[in-house]
């Protein structure tokens, strides 16, 4: 039996995003870019994205200054970096919820909440981490 080709499994490069096919550097250089568009949007746009990044700027300095293990530490700043991920990525959601209606509805209510459920239990992480890590040598 032969091998399905890319075009039997629905990969048609012709049916792709005209964004797509960039490679190399100036697919790198993309992507960065949207990236910092996308940090900006966030940041002016959403509230959340905005409290967390400052309770970042807060807490990720505030490891180096602990006397705990560099990987505690890394622990520690990684789970708060973990909360932004999150964030953005509920921000994600909703907009496209609300890019396809804004009329509510119980499908878009669950995604939302759903999004939300996921930024509470990445900031409970945070606390967990950040007090085991700080009750590490007691």
């Amino acid at each position: 039996m032969p091998e399905p080709s890319s075009h039997d499994l629905g990969l048609d490069p012709a049916n792709e995003s005209p964004f797509k096919g960039k490679t190399g550097l100036r697919r790198v250089w993309n992507a960065l870019s949207y990236s910092m568009a996308g940090l900006k949007a966030a940041y002016l746009c959403e509230d959340a994205f905005r409290q967390e990044v400052w309770l970042a700027v807060l807490l990720i300095p505030t490891a180096f200054l602990l006397p705990v293990s560099w990987l505690g530490r890394g622990l520690m700043i990684a789970a708060v970096l973990l909360v932004l991920v999150v964030e953005l990525l509920n921000s994600a959601i909703e907009a496209v919820v609300d890019r396809v209606s804004l009329e509510n509805h119980r499908l878009a209510k669950r995604a939302k909440d759903i999004g939300s459920a996921a930024v509470l239990i990445s900031l409970l992480m945070v606390i967990v981490v950040w007090v085991c890590v700080l009750l590490e040598k007691v």
